[in-house]
């Protein structure tokens, strides 16, 4: 898996969303931006890429998505619970029709709040309250590797929703 494998990815996805004239806001998390970096390879990529960020604090989080204190509140990292809402806060905040966001744990070792390495969230707001969500646990301590896999199923997840 390489940035050339997430940029084809981020293509089919990108020529989908000029396609229906949408747009699309990406929350970065153990992915420290490929998702992004899949989809901004693609020439014209501001034709419907609206921005993003990486959030990998609470603080960062609250600068990025804009959200009210404590309106996350019981949701728990990792989760795709936590990864809709993040999805749905992002896709308001830039006004896009489709928020993208992955929460998860690349390791090695364990996240703070004891989520196993490999272990990853992608959740996927759009038009008229569309939702989904997938769970993606490698079994890897491979950080790199599991970087590339979160990013990867993100823009599967964004891709063949569009498709």
């Amino acid at each position: 898996m390489s940035l050339i494998d997430l940029a084809q990815i981020g293509a089919r996805a990108g020529a989908s969303l000029i396609a229906r004239g949408q747009s699309v806001a990406v929350v970065d998390g153990a992915t420290g931006g490929l998702i992004s970096a899949g989809l901004l390879a693609m020439p014209g990529a501001s034709a419907f890429y609206r921005g993003g960020g990486i959030i990998y604090t609470l603080k960062g989080r609250r600068i990025v998505l804009g959200h009210e204190p404590g309106s996350l509140r019981g949701l728990t990292s990792a989760t795709q619970a936590y990864a809709l809402a993040q999805a749905d806060l992002i896709r308001a905040r830039y006004g896009a029709d489709w928020g993208l966001a992955e929460t998860g744990a690349a390791g090695p070792g364990k996240h703070p709040l004891g989520v196993a390495s490999g272990t990853s969230a992608i959740g996927l707001a759009g038009p008229d309250g569309f939702t989904a969500a997938i769970t993606v646990e490698t079994g890897s301590e491979d950080r790199l590797a599991n970087m590339q896999a979160f990013a990867r199923a993100a823009l599967l997840l964004l891709a063949d929703t569009l498709a």
